[in-house]
């Protein structure tokens, strides 16, 4: 169940990220028609190389284990602008920034997400049941 929430928080978060990227940044471009291939291509590339990158930080450098987040949402960015009528970047500043800016909604968001939201959420559903088993 709470792989459920977070693939869904993920979803929408990244959504909300490549929607603030491409009306904030104007290297920018978020075509209509691949936004959802845009999207899911992002989502699934960030699943993939998040653990990864992490592995490959944790073997070769250590000390840079911390960016492995800002790598993954980078290299995710990458991909996903290799399938046509979906996300374009150009532009150094737009490459720089845009994967600043989603890493920080997507992680900041799934943080406040999980940690005030869907935890609360989780425990009171697991007392209700706890408290009717009692019974």
């Amino acid at each position: 169940m709470r792989f459920l929430f977070q693939l869904l928080s993920q979803l929408v978060l990244s959504a909300i990220g490549l929607l603030v990227i491409h009306f904030t940044l104007p290297g920018v471009t978020l075509h209509l028609a691949g936004f959802f291939i845009a999207l899911g291509v992002f989502v699934l590339a960030q699943a993939i190389l998040g653990p990864f990158v992490m592995n490959m930080a944790q073997r070769y450098a250590a000390p840079l284990a911390g960016g492995v987040g800002l790598v993954a949402t980078l290299l995710a960015l990458w991909v996903a602008t290799l399938f046509p009528d979906g996300i374009e970047i150009s532009g150094v500043d737009s490459w720089v920034l845009a994967p600043i800016i989603l890493w920080v909604i997507t992680a900041l968001g799934g943080w406040i997400i999980m940690a005030l939201i869907i935890d609360k959420w989780l425990k009171r559903r697991a007392a209700a049941k706890l408290v009717r088993s009692a019974k």
